[in-house]
């Protein structure tokens, strides 16, 4: 019985086997057959034809030992050809393979170039040894969780801890150079001898500060960057010994800093000269209560969590409060980490920018792979051919997707050279204050990336036609060519069209609450006009450092008649201590009537503007009660003061201050409050209003302390000009230098571009996401006209019957133009469903406009309406104007 079953299967697979063969001769003659049928179409004789056709497939016998033989073949060797025929199929149709290969070029471009960016900013380790250990040091204190430390808690800090290896401080200044040519302005910082070592830099020739050498009184040394020493010295080898003239003062060069070295990474924060925070002349730099901006960075010991840390240096803070308490009550050591403190405020932009890239690689895949349908209509006949001569369904799709991975590695590579230039185009409009910009670049890693998003990019946009074609890839494609799949595949490209239209819609959301963010913010009042407004920084000549109190105030009036004398300038002002939108000093207070309270901790704080009459009206400040400061408070009239209108609301409600009177802690004598005016936003146009210290008063220049006032030889000038400010800039450099040839004017800028320069990120946020929501709209518009554009290329049949049975050019309009806004609709009803969802996300980044703004929302949904019905109407008017003979003649 077992025999005679295995007689049987044995002549079923004969029989099987020889009607297959039977089978695959049929398809193949009609092959032949078709050839021939299109050869004589063209004139071609019948034998001649005929013998083509044989040639072309080899001869019918050949062609089938031919698909036989290859399943032997080694899987690379088979990879090889179908990367061989690949290539061949992109080389016969070009149009099609430019169009997929510079979308996809596009959008893993943005995504390489951005991703350099976050790389190097956001996931590269930072160039420090055991980076993880470090973090920076402050002082919790009344209205700044992370304020600067006074140089006697510092000490104290050091030698009480546990957990640290080291500890170090640092306080940015600047300096006049003068003795190497034409006097400039250098930035540097005064550093503790345990700096450099703490993060493991080296020097590049010399020696850094010895322990001892940063105590007050020591020697006076310095250290310069890399860059000053090529530039002023030429890079002399026998620098060290000799000397650099810094404010008047000559120090011995001892070392040079590794060009390019900044603690938080900044190119904007470079500095030329390093000194020990011994020789700051400061006189406050011994007082316990004095923060002066000096922060901290140290090193955690081997093992020691950042959690351990914050208990032991709340141990130390707790008994130096203990031990001082008139000054260290209430004050507590705060912890961030390094890499937090560099790059906590840009990471979530770069995150957000990320994101949107990513929806314009998802959309430019989306794109190709309604390309890669639409084109594999027409090669049903060769996958019917393939399939005859035995390649199954599994072998097709590996082909299918060999072309698609094809199309993604070219893609790649062409957008690895557009992210080249995309990177040093995006670091461009990032600006100089982003951290750790000279790390970013295409690198291994980088590459990785490329490759990878380019691989996976292959997979997205080939995979689902892929699979579609291969579904259809039978003998019955011969015959029925691609009318078998059209509604199939109708209906993936139509899925296809909706996702790229909701992901371009969410893009065009964010962007235009980015637009509203920015817009809001423009329009907010900064407290000041800064219209016609020049600001500078002004380095009296060296002599008057540490000159007496009486000099420098003649100095100033000085200065006051030159500014005054110039052409063009309306009003001007010296300032110190604070200035709008760039730094801030405080001034600590109580109410005259009230005992002074035993710890500045319990005192009342307010931002301190020391200034001139002329500042007023050179800033454009608005006086709500009473008079701005007057030309006669000077060091002889009595000291007064102006408030602010929320300094006025917070101390003293609804009664008027003006004739009250306060007690200044830097003061022996009370001042008198003369007046109100508006509130300036100092910390930024969108970040003044969550500030704890917001309350602002005016004092006097001259009518500052004589100890205060010898150790201010410079400051920042405001000055209101006639004209366009930027057109002063020269004369007035010129003028003030030729006044003193070693005074030194630097940073000058005009009010407006401060204000910009503070909302760079966020304006910087608004052009990328836009400019991605625009290239989001541009391949969804492409997309949709190309998916309307191939239907109503395959209904034309049934066009030229509606026209031939009296459809008129307006129905056939409304019919095709329908089809795409039924797409578009859908595709903004689900890209404003997942809008909803997504731009909570960037609650963190808006101003002024809810992550849910209906405008933006019904205005974004308008565009992509528009642009959807427009790419709809174009293919739409062609299938209208087409004539019904014609097309019915071609069917």
């Amino acid at each position: 019985m077992s025999a005679v079953r295995g007689w049987l299967r044995r002549f079923g697979g004969m029989f099987g086997k020889a009607r297959r063969d039977r089978d695959l001769a049929a398809e193949l003659e009609a092959h032949v057959q078709m050839r021939v049928d299109d050869a004589v179409a063209r004139g071609v004789p019948p034998e001649q034809a005929r013998r083509e056709a044989l040639q072309r497939l080899g001869g019918l016998e050949q062609t089938k030992e031919r698909v036989r033989d290859r399943r032997g073949i080694p899987f690379f060797e088979v990879a090889a050809q179908d990367v061989r025929y690949g290539l061949r199929v992109l080389r016969r149709n070009p149009v099609f393979a430019a169009v997929a290969v510079a979308t996809l070029a596009l959008g893993i471009g943005a995504n390489t170039a951005l991703f350099s960016v976050v790389d190097g900013v956001l996931l590269n380790p930072l160039p420090y040894p055991d980076a993880d250990r470090l973090v920076t040091l402050h002082e919790s204190k009344p209205n700044f969780a992370a304020g600067s430390v006074s140089y006697p808690n510092f000490r104290d800090w050091q030698a009480m801890n546990r957990t640290f290896s080291g500890m170090a401080i640092l306080r940015g200044s600047s300096f006049s150079l003068l003795g190497r040519g034409e006097p400039e302005q250098v930035r540097g910082h005064f550093v503790s001898s345990d700096f450099f070592p703490i993060l493991g830099v080296r020097p590049v020739r010399g020696r850094f500060f010895a322990k001892g050498e940063d105590e007050i009184g020591g020697k006076p040394l310095a250290l310069i960057g890399e860059e000053l020493w090529k530039r002023k010295f030429q890079a002399a080898p026998d620098v060290f010994g000799s000397s650099i003239v810094l404010d008047g003062k000559a120090y011995t060069i001892i070392g040079v800093v590794p060009a390019g070295f900044d603690l938080t990474l900044r190119s904007a924060n470079r500095s030329d000269v390093f000194l020990p925070i011994g020789q700051w002349g400061n006189p406050l730099l011994d007082n316990r209560g004095a923060g002066l901006g000096i922060h901290g960075v140290g090193r955690l010991r081997p093992g020691v969590s950042l959690a351990q840390a914050r208990a032991d240096m709340g141990r130390v803070a707790r008994n130096l409060a203990a031990a001082y308490p008139d000054k260290d009550r209430g004050i507590g050591a705060t912890l961030i980490p390094l890499r937090d403190r560099i790059v906590g405020e840009i990471r979530p932009f770069l995150l957000a920018l990320l994101g949107a890239v990513a929806f314009v690689l998802l959309i430019a895949c989306v794109n190709v792979a309604n390309l890669t349908l639409a084109r594999s209509t027409s090669r049903l006949r060769e996958f019917g051919i393939r399939s005859a001569l035995g390649a199954g369904r599994r072998r097709i799709l590996r082909q299918l997707l060999t072309e698609s991975l094809l199309l993604s590695v070219l893609g790649g590579g062409l957008g690895l050279l557009l992210a080249a230039r995309g990177t040093r185009a995006a670091l461009a409009l990032l600006g100089p204050s982003v951290p750790r910009t000279a790390e970013v670049g295409i690198d291994a890693r980088v590459l990785v990336f490329t490759t990878a998003v380019s691989l996976l990019a292959g997979l997205l946009f080939g995979l689902a036609p892929a699979i579609r074609s291969s579904r259809y890839a039978s003998s019955d494609a011969l015959k029925l060519g691609g009318r078998t799949a059209v509604g199939g595949r109708h209906r993936a490209q139509a899925v296809f069209v909706v996702v790229e239209l909701a992901m371009a819609l969410v893009l065009l959301i964010g962007a235009g609450l980015m637009i509203r963010t920015l817009s809001r913010l423009w329009k907010l009042d900064p407290g000041f006009e800064p219209k016609g407004v020049l600001t500078f920084n002004l380095s009296m000549p060296p002599s008057m450092a540490g000159a007496p109190a009486a000099k420098i105030r003649a100095a100033v009036r000085d200065l006051d008649a030159t500014l005054a004398s110039a052409p063009g300038v309306r009003a001007a002002s010296l300032s110190w201590e604070s200035f709008p939108l760039l730094w801030d000093e405080e001034a600590l207070f109580w109410p005259e009537g009230k005992p002074k309270p035993s710890n500045a901790s319990d005192m009342n704080w307010s931002l301190k503007y020391v200034v001139e009459p002329g500042y007023r009206e050179a800033m454009g400040l608005r006086v709500r009660r009473g008079r701005f400061l007057a030309p006669g408070d000077d060091e002889n009239a009595p000291l007064v003061t102006v408030i602010d209108d929320v300094f006025a609301r917070k101390y003293f409600g609804s009664d008027d201050p003006v004739g009250k009177r306060l007690n200044l802690a830097d003061f022996d004598r009370p001042a008198e409050i003369v007046g109100v005016v508006h509130h300036v936003r100092q910390w930024g146009l969108d970040a003044d209003d969550v500030q704890p210290l917001r309350a602002q008063l005016y004092l006097a220049c001259q009518q500052m302390p004589d100890k205060y006032v010898s150790g201010s030889a410079g400051g920042t000038i405001a000055v209101r000009t006639a004209g366009a400010p930027s057109a002063l800039a020269g004369p007035l450099r010129r003028l003030l230098q030729a006044a003193h040839r070693d005074q030194v004017v630097y940073g000058m800028q005009t009010m407006e571009e401060v204000i910009s320069d503070s909302l760079a990120a966020r304006r910087t946020s608004m052009i990328l996401l836009g400019a991605f929501a625009a290239l989001a709209l541009v391949l969804s518009a492409i997309g949709i006209y190309g998916v309307i554009a191939f239907v109503a290329g395959q209904r034309k049949g049934e066009i030229g019957i509606r026209m031939a049975l009296g459809a008129e050019r307006r129905d056939i309009l409304r019919l095709v133009v329908g089809q795409g806004g039924r797409l578009a609709a859908l595709g903004i009803g689900l890209g404003i469903l997942a809008a909803l969802g997504l731009t909570r996300l960037m609650s963190g980044l808006l101003y002024g406009v809810r992550a849910f703004d209906p405008a933006t929302f019904g205005a974004m949904a308008a565009v992509l309406w528009a642009v959807a019905m427009l790419a709809s109407y174009l293919p739409a008017r062609a299938a209208a104007a087409a004539d019904p003979i014609v097309v019915l003649r071609a069917e």
